[in-house]
């Protein structure tokens, strides 16, 4: 059996909720999505990965929580053994950037502190109570399991990484043998594969994607056309202090990361946002990114924050430019 007839199945779940509706135009092209994506562009390290998520044991008497910060998974029967096996089989999806997670005896102290962009972002949403939702850069699926923890009827995540897929899935895995149904899935994704003017949506989260596209005004335009009438859009991104109309385009890269381009003002933000017929923009947060909130861990254990910035001044980038500053927005559609 293929490696892309193994991952296919997956995706059944959410086609069969997509053909219902307003999600119907993309129900009729997703398959051949995924079997261009998954059979055209596999990656390298995919088998590897898949047999890091097939060597997971199954377990018995799974309960969670999705409202704590590791969203814990546990069992009153798993073994020593298991717990073992686990463990090895996580390790074997690393770096895990996005979390932390709690997969029984087994914690992921990821590079990010996920649930505290959640705390900063949750107090400030229409609540999620039946919503559909869609979080556009996922990750590895930590804010969509928040936002089910948080009431939401379905979570549909897009991110193109397949090593996010495969620990979305392991965490699934367990929380499918507490819940047996399980209304969130990961594509394999872009926001470009989305197609256009689906209004389908209730919530359209894109939290860390911006500023990575050549033009954010298109991308703002393709998150409104994603959402309903009156839906709301959650929007947290880099920004820099700063007057209306000024916008930071750096030189090459900005924190070490290649692929930014545009990170503007708050005002500049709000300005962008109205431009593409956004409702009642407005700024919830402003949070400066801490070295505690992104570092290296004994689960990512390549170079964090502390190696992005100048080490004589945490206010700077290595480059020079104002040290990462991240807003959340909230607006209507």
């Amino acid at each position: 059996m293929s490696q892309h007839s193994t991952i296919l199945p997956w995706f059944d779940d959410v086609l069969a909720f997509m053909q219902q509706g307003a999600l119907a135009p993309w129900a009729d092209i997703l398959p051949h999505q995924l079997q261009e994506i998954l059979h055209e562009k596999e990656h390298g390290d995919q088998s590897r990965w898949l047999e890091a998520y097939h060597s997971l044991p199954d377990v018995q008497q799974v309960s969670v929580d999705l409202n704590r910060h590791d969203i814990a998974l546990q069992s009153s029967a798993i073994s020593a053994e298991q717990n073992a096996q686990v463990e090895t089989a996580l390790r074997g999806l690393m770096p895990w950037r996005k979390g932390p997670f709690r997969f029984f005896d087994t914690f992921i102290d990821t590079e990010w502190r996920s649930d505290w962009k959640w705390d900063r972002v949750a107090p400030h949403i229409a609540p999620l109570n039946g919503r559909t939702v869609l979080d556009v850069g996922c990750g590895s699926g930590y804010h969509m399991w928040r936002m089910l923890g948080a009431g939401a009827a379905r979570v549909i995540g897009i991110d193109p990484s397949r090593l996010f897929l495969l620990q979305f899935q392991a965490y699934k895995k367990y929380l499918q043998s507490a819940h047996g149904q399980v209304n969130a899935d990961l594509l394999p994704l872009k926001m470009e594969d989305v197609p256009p003017r689906l209004k389908a949506f209730d919530t359209v989260f894109s939290m860390g994607v911006l500023y990575h596209r050549k033009s954010p005004i298109e991308h703002l335009q393709e998150l409104k056309d994603a959402l309903r009438p009156g839906g709301e859009l959650v929007l947290e991104t880099l920004v820099i202090d700063g007057p209306l109309g000024e916008v930071l385009m750096p030189e090459d890269r900005y924190a070490m990361m290649r692929n930014v381009w545009f990170i503007p003002t708050p005002e500049t933000l709000l300005l962008w946002c109205r431009r593409v017929g956004l409702k009642n923009a407005r700024v919830v947060d402003l949070n400066q990114t801490s070295l505690e909130e992104q570092r290296a861990t004994e689960w990512m254990r390549f170079n964090s924050l502390k190696d992005f910035l100048d080490p004589d001044d945490v206010n700077k980038t290595a480059e020079g430019y104002p040290a990462p500053l991240r807003a959340v927005i909230v607006a209507e559609a």
